[in-house]
């Protein structure tokens, strides 16, 4: 029973923080990128974080220097540190894991969690 559980959504005013986490379970967590992606209504959905599992990190262009993802593979549970918060950034926030391997095709994807930055 693969499960990916995102949790630390909410609601902020411009320029404030949150941490988002996503706890992982019935699969080797440190064996698989985690990535975060978000949806905003009318929107496509886009990646906005990726670590890999040597802890590369990757970020949108539009998150670069406020967003940190980060993962505790002793806690299977990756986070998302997000800083200085702008109304463009509220969407559901969605956990996505992969394999970097080319022969293992399972992937998994999160409930998801909204962020909603408000005046």
């Amino acid at each position: 029973q693969v499960q990916l559980v995102e949790s630390g959504g909410g609601l902020v005013q411009p320029g404030g923080s949150l941490r988002l986490s996503c706890a992982a379970s019935g699969f080797t967590f440190s064996s698989y990128f985690m990535s975060w992606y978000r949806q905003a209504p009318g929107k496509e959905r886009e990646l906005v974080a990726r670590i890999a599992t040597s802890g590369s990190t990757n970020y949108a262009d539009s998150v670069k220097g406020r967003f940190t993802i980060s993962r505790d593979n002793s806690k299977n549970t990756v986070y998302l540190q997000m800083n200085s918060l702008k109304p463009g950034d509220t969407a559901v926030y969605y956990c996505y894991a992969n394999s970097p391997i080319l022969t293992i095709l399972e992937d998994y994807w999160g409930q998801g969690t909204q962020v909603t930055v408000f005046s």
